[in-house]
């Protein structure tokens, strides 16, 4: 899974982790209007629900993370959401460490920017291609899985040489839920906007 546990990455890197989602934390809620909370509420139950979905891969298992799908439609807005997620995550199922929260929340989070960043640029584009939406969102929700991966596969190398099998292990088993998620955001995206564009952030 894409969750750092406790007492696995030194301290300095588990305060860097808290001090930059806190950063991305308090702009996202900075950017938050009273009418944003259902929209925000509703995406945030989808990605913690889709946290239950798991796949076994060997000896463990992975699960679906959806920060892509979280940045396609909140846009800044994603990482209120996914830090709700993380620590529902943490508090209910044992998902990552309690002192890592932060550092999690910024492994989500700054891969669904950059996921909204892909979206809402590709959307702006103009060329002639009749479904965008569609190619912009898997793009966006592929992405943004692969560089939470790429995040925590940094983290724990430089953590230690020690953790190079089980680095290479998390990157190998994140492959399948990479692709998974391009396909679903990519079709939501569609979905959207045909039936209810406002769910996408552009």
């Amino acid at each position: 899974m894409v969750h750092v546990s406790d007492a696995i990455v030194a301290p300095w890197l588990m305060g860097f982790g808290w001090v930059l989602s806190a950063g991305l934390l308090a702009y996202g809620l900075a950017k938050m209007n009273m009418e944003d909370i259902p929209k925000l509420s509703v995406i945030t139950a989808a990605v913690f629900v889709a946290s239950l979905i798991h796949f076994q891969v060997g000896p463990t298992s992975v699960h679906l993370v959806l920060n892509g799908f979280a940045g396609v439609t909140l846009g800044v807005l994603s990482v209120p959401c996914l830090v709700v997620s993380i620590i529902m995550q943490c508090f209910l199922f044992q998902h990552g460490g309690v002192t890592t929260i932060g550092l999690n929340a910024l492994n989500m989070g700054a891969p669904a920017l950059i996921a909204f960043l892909i979206f809402r640029t590709g959307m702006g584009l103009n060329f002639d291609f009749q479904r965008k939406e569609v190619l912009f969102g898997s793009l966006a929700g592929g992405i943004a899985v692969a560089l939470s991966v790429m995040m925590l596969a940094v983290e724990l190398l430089i953590t230690g040489s020690e953790f190079t099998e089980v680095t290479t292990f998390v990157v190998f088993a994140h492959i399948p839920v990479i692709i998974i998620e391009a396909i679903f955001t990519g079709v939501m995206a569609g979905f959207f906007a045909k039936v209810k564009p406002d769910m996408l952030c552009i």
